[in-house]
């Protein structure tokens, strides 16, 4: 298996594809297996934008969504960057499926980091282990206009009870989750960057659809507008401010495995225009015209995979201490890794494409990118680009330009 951290990547990134002790052995093939069912259903997923069923019954079999709780809550102790390498293996064979995966995991990253010390959290960790349990999450509302640092909706106490009304404008696989996990102001009276996290059963809510889904790519996410109404214990609130779960996982880990899902993607398509320009080679003649494109998408992906896995290096040794996430430096470079590598795969997509020619172009067949180059487009839409470049500006001014190579 070519993982993001293969030996195709220069010695410093290299440390971060060692395996962990905690991780059993066959993570990377019960991925691949995963990656396998996803595959086959990938087209159907697409066409009638339905949950991928079929991949995440195998995912459950093969006991991967709760890779990340630790050992003695029932789990694995997987790191992060494990997580990325699954999702950049399932993303070369359905995009729906890894960016589900992804988000998925994001939200047990934060139970992980967040609220394993809270009793309550605590035993939803151990069922996410011992069931599998799938976990959606609600951050974007209709009347914040998509920025997730501020809720509009608020959490009502009364007594040890709570209960909140929320109007998603995006919320991904929501019918299909054992769970949710939303935002929302701490209290009626709070203002908007006032948020907590909340989590909620699958028996705590109920869904009404108030936006459908039908878009060009990523059609299996499922990613309806509800209005969302939910009630629980006020156990279910985590304990941190959700200003500090912001900074230290929820914009990291979403980063860092949604890069890694596009750059999987990147793969697929490399990967299909690899297997065209040989077919046409081995028929003699000319150069293959795609075999200048493919040498530049080669390239590309290349670079894109080593920022990826830098970044994810990175992060492993920044999680060591609150500070170092919370450095703005960091978080600059984090955020600005969400649009160079969501640019960065659109154009190797492209090019894959162009390397195929009227092959790839085409809706159906071996060395079709369509589906590839619909589903690689979101990235540049999911947390709008322009959005972080225009929040990054002030930090870009004040970290300044690095002084040496290695900085």
């Amino acid at each position: 298996m070519v993982s993001l951290n293969d030996e195709v990547l220069s010695s410093t990134v290299n440390s971060v594809s060692a395996r962990p002790r905690t991780v059993t052995d066959d993570l990377w093939q019960r991925a691949e297996a995963t990656a396998s069912v996803a595959a086959e259903y990938a087209d159907a997923v697409d066409r009638d934008a339905r949950f991928p069923e079929e991949a995440f019954a195998e995912a459950r079999t093969r006991r991967l969504l709760g890779m990340q709780v630790p050992i003695e809550l029932g789990g694995e102790g997987a790191r992060v960057s494990d997580v990325a390498e699954v999702c950049y293996v399932l993303a070369k064979s359905c995009a729906s499926t890894a960016m589900i995966f992804a988000m998925h995991q994001i939200m047990v990253r934060i139970l992980v980091r967040h609220g394993a010390g809270s009793g309550w959290h605590g035993i939803l960790l151990r069922r996410i282990a011992s069931e599998q349990l799938l976990l959606a999450s609600s951050t974007t509302e209709n009347q914040t206009g998509g920025e997730v640092r501020a809720s509009s909706c608020a959490v009502e106490l009364s007594g040890a009870r709570f209960s909140l009304v929320k109007s998603a404008t995006v919320l991904s696989y929501a019918e299909q989750a054992d769970a949710i996990v939303t935002t929302a102001r701490r209290a009626l009276n709070s203002p908007p960057s006032d948020q907590v996290l909340v989590a909620l059963m699958k028996d705590d809510y109920a869904l009404e659809r108030i936006v459908s889904w039908d878009a060009l790519g990523m059609r299996g996410t499922c990613s309806m507008g509800f209005t969302l109404r939910g009630t629980g214990s006020s156990e279910q609130i985590l304990p941190v401010h959700y200003d500090q779960i912001h900074t230290e996982s929820m914009v990291p880990v979403a980063h860092l495995t949604w890069s890694a899902v596009w750059a999987g993607i990147a793969a697929g398509a490399v990967g299909r225009a690899q297997r065209f320009v040989r077919e046409a080679a081995r028929k003699g003649g000319p150069t293959p015209p795609g075999a200048a494109h493919l040498t530049r998408i080669a390239a590309q992906l290349q670079t894109l995979r080593g920022s990826v896995a830098a970044a994810l290096h990175r992060f492993e040794t920044a999680s060591l201490t609150a500070d170092a996430l919370g450095a703005l430096d960091f978080q600059t470079s984090i955020n600005l890794l969400k649009v160079s590598s969501s640019e960065s795969a659109i154009a190797t997509v492209l090019g894959a494409m162009q390397a195929c020619g009227l092959s790839g172009y085409r809706n159906h067949g071996e060395f079709s990118i369509c589906r590839s180059l619909r589903d690689v487009l979101s990235s540049a839409i999911m947390i709008n680009n322009d959005r972080i470049l225009a929040s990054a500006a002030n930090a870009v001014l004040l970290v300044g330009v690095p002084q040496h190579l290695r900085d």
